[in-house]
């Protein structure tokens, strides 16, 4: 009996041990669940097509202007009609002269410059028609097309020339003269130079018409006076002085005329000298209007400039141009000076 109650107790301590046990443990650990593979980034996407770039604007075509000078107003007017063509045409132009017709070398010197900055196209009025040769073959080599305008070039490298027929004109001068002077007389000549385009072909305008159609008249002098005022005005007296009897005085571009008005005007001789001039301008224009100079003949100043620069783009395009551009000639004297078809083509 005494066993059996040990037996008891001991299992009820064993019991009561593994109970303890039990509630004291702490909870077994699971094993984390293996983590599910994280998504697969998505591929990365290959950069959008990036969007083409904005080209840049492309630069305007270059072309330098080249004039025989600045000090008329001709070359005002040119000027003028060089800058409408480039705002039309959308090209970039350069106008530069030097300050006088006859500094031939920095003439050289500008066109040398202008060649050294690789333009579209060049234009020139050249002082001296002789004197680019060389550089007008480099031009040439390098392919860049030149572009005469009003006096041009000596030389059959410009692809074209934008200029007055002033053989004609001049030839219309002789004819007004010899009219006006009453078909018989002495007359003058003043003009520019010797060496452009323009000066060698007005006075052989002039002279070969007056030798081929009108016997009864004479051309006493011609003389050259780099279209400066001050020296024509002095040519002009001598030739008034040395020559009594003379009738009429023909100036061959703006500067020889005022010149011939200055001498009719410093001896007295308004009324009796008939005179005829070339270009405008305020002082010849006021002079016509006043009769003390019977009448010009006007070119197109803003035409030519303007048809130099049209010329040089299609040189550039590769189209094909005529030797010359005729840009025209007008007479004019008191009764039509304000018509408007002179005034379109008058400068002050």
């Amino acid at each position: 009996m005494k066993s059996s109650k040990i037996a008891l107790v001991l299992m009820t301590l064993v019991l009561v041990t593994s109970m303890l046990t039990a509630c004291g443990a702490p909870a077994p650990t699971e094993a984390p669940a293996a983590e599910a593979p994280a998504a697969a980034a998505p591929a990365t996407e290959a950069p959008a097509a990036a969007a083409p770039a904005t080209e840049a604007p492309m630069a305007k075509l270059y072309i330098p202007v080249i004039s025989k000078g600045f000090q008329h107003q001709f070359w005002q007017a040119v000027k003028l009609g060089s800058e409408q063509a480039a705002a039309d045409l959308d090209v970039e132009i350069t106008f530069e002269g030097p300050e006088s017709e006859a500094m031939v070398d920095k003439q050289v010197e500008m066109f040398q410059t202008a060649l050294d900055k690789k333009p579209a196209a060049i234009c020139l009025a050249a002082v001296d028609s002789k004197a680019f040769q060389p550089l007008l073959e480099k031009a040439q080599a390098a392919g860049i097309p030149v572009v005469g305008f009003d006096s041009g070039v000596d030389s059959d490298i410009p692809v074209t020339t934008a200029t007055t027929d002033n053989v004609a004109a001049a030839a219309l001068a002789a004819d007004k003269m010899v009219e006006l002077i009453g078909g018989a007389g002495e007359v003058a000549v003043i003009a520019h130079d010797q060496t452009s385009r323009t000066g060698i072909d007005r006075v052989k305008g002039f002279t070969d018409q007056i030798a081929a159609k009108y016997p009864d008249v004479t051309i006493v002098d011609t003389q050259y006076g780099a279209g400066d005022q001050l020296k024509s005005t002095d040519l002009a007296k001598a030739i008034i002085q040395a020559h009594p009897n003379l009738k009429g005085f023909f100036g061959a571009n703006e500067g020889s005329i005022i010149g011939v008005l200055n001498a009719v005007k410093e001896l007295g001789m308004e009324g009796k000298i008939t005179v005829i001039g070339y270009d405008s301008g305020q002082q010849q224009m006021d002079a016509i209007r006043s009769g003390a100079e019977a009448g010009a003949i006007t070119q197109n100043p803003i035409g030519i400039g303007y048809k130099c620069v049209e010329a040089a783009v299609k040189a550039y395009n590769g189209e094909e141009l005529p030797k010359v551009i005729d840009t025209g000639f007008m007479w004019y004297d008191k009764t039509n000076i304000d018509s408007p078809e002179i005034q379109a083509v008058l400068y002050k």
